[in-house]
């Protein structure tokens, strides 16, 4: 095959075979198809799209080209969860012991945060001694024993994937529905799982910033997942708002604890409780979303669930002392109260700001390479409706540096609004898709 005329059909909208887009994920490698041919084919498939069984092939090309884990080893429901990221997320830390309750093991391979987006690696990597590059023997030890691990991608798991991702960063076709879809299931299905569950977020928190690009994203990913055997379900989720109460690693890590000792944020228990219960649905091991919700509450509300947090951190190399006294997690030397200048409503707190905060803080990073800085971030947040009063407490910022102290809240500015009106809270969970 000749690698232009691919590029070329492509452009011209047409669709490409199988045998094109295997020969094309082969090729590029292995280095015989070079980044500007792919950065052209990127850019044709950007404009052009591609139809689902287009995305299909490309994901199962891309999720070859390299290992596969093979989990065959354990002898339960495999399940895993993905979220497109958020500002606040900490879903994953509680959902994988909790469901890991139920007798579903959860083979979780994350992230680090990139941008304003946090990672589930970073935060877990704040828990001292916590080893997030654990071997895949030693990974999936850890799963059959105590049912869920969290670790990163390994260095084999879709070498295609990593290439693609870090060339489309670079040429502009980063929002583009078939690659995004294609990156995103070709490392969750290389874990060897049956089923999983996927939060899409919408919102200016969000990747995909409205509501039809979230579904639109989900029913790609569901379809490719259906399309190679796998159990699949996508929930919409709303992202204007930060959830839970604090963004930042080591602060999401306490929140996290609390939650699994029964007092989370109301939004945050509601996403993980509706996105586990999708988890026990797919296993057939309840047989309504009421059902499944009430089995994990128990789960929660006897402290089985922080036990098997426990153990998984323990397994990891962990210190489990700061889980069992946060206290002992990182902690900033500045705090700083952000306090309301007017009475009223808090109509707008915005999830984008309050990320973009958190980045000037170093709790992200802008470039991939970049340490972060484990004990800042933003707690004590309020939610959208809530009544202040002047000079009450809308959030408390944890810092490292004035300067940078000084950087987030500018950015925090120009993202809350109080108004004279009750304003209309924004619809947590939206659409499921099946």
């Amino acid at each position: 095959m000749i690698p232009q005329w691919i590029i070329e059909k492509k452009r011209d909208g047409h669709a490409l075979s199988d045998e094109e887009i295997k020969f094309w994920i082969k090729g590029y490698t292995d280095g015989s198809i070079p980044d500007y041919q792919m950065a052209a084919l990127a850019m044709a498939i950007y404009f052009k799209g591609m139809e689902l069984p287009e995305i299909s092939a490309l994901t199962d090309a891309m999720m070859n080209s390299g290992s596969i884990v093979d989990t065959s080893s354990i002898g339960r429901y495999k399940a895993d969860k993905h979220s497109t990221g958020g500002i606040g997320d900490k879903v994953s830390l509680i959902l994988a012991p909790l469901v890991a309750c139920c007798g579903i093991a959860i083979p979780m391979i994350s992230g680090r945060g990139l941008g304003i987006t946090g990672g589930t690696l970073d935060k877990m990597e704040s828990i001292s001694g916590y080893r997030t590059d654990l071997s895949i023997p030693e990974f999936l030890k850890v799963v059959d024993k105590c049912g869920c691990s969290i670790i990163g991608q390994t260095l084999d798991l879709a070498p295609a994937d990593k290439k693609l991702y870090a060339l489309r960063d670079v040429t502009g076709t980063v929002p583009s529905i078939p690659l995004i879809s294609a990156s995103i299931m070709s490392k969750k299905l290389a874990e060897g799982m049956n089923g999983l569950v996927l939060d899409i977020k919408h919102g200016n928190g969000a990747f995909m910033q409205t509501q039809e690009d979230a579904e639109a994203l989900a029913k790609t990913m569901v379809g490719i997942g259906k399309n190679m055997g796998k159990g699949m379900t996508a929930v919409l989720t709303d992202m204007n708002q930060p959830l839970g109460r604090t963004a930042g690693n080591a602060l999401e890590v306490v929140e996290t604890i609390e939650a699994l000792q029964g007092n989370g944020a109301p939004d945050l228990i509601e996403v993980t409780l509706t996105l586990s219960a999708q988890m026990l649905l797919l296993a057939e091991k309840a047989d309504n979303l009421n059902e499944a919700i009430t089995i994990l509450q128990d789960h929660l509300d006897s402290g089985r669930a922080f036990e098997k947090f426990l153990q998984m951190i323990e397994m990891h190399g962990g210190d489990t002392k700061v889980i069992n006294n946060p206290q002992l997690l990182p902690k900033a030397n500045i705090t700083h109260k952000y306090l309301a200048t007017q009475t009223g409503y808090i109509s707008q707190i915005s999830a984008e700001k309050v990320g973009r905060a958190c980045l000037e803080l170093d709790a992200g990073r802008r470039a991939v390479t970049d340490k972060i800085d484990y004990a800042v971030g933003i707690s004590d947040i309020h939610k959208i409706g809530d009544t202040v009063t002047h000079g009450d407490t809308i959030m408390t910022i944890h810092a490292n540096n004035q300067q940078k102290l000084e950087m987030a809240i500018k950015e925090l500015d120009t993202g809350i609004i109080i108004s004279e009106e009750k304003p209309t809270t924004p619809t947590l969970i939206g659409k499921t898709i099946k």
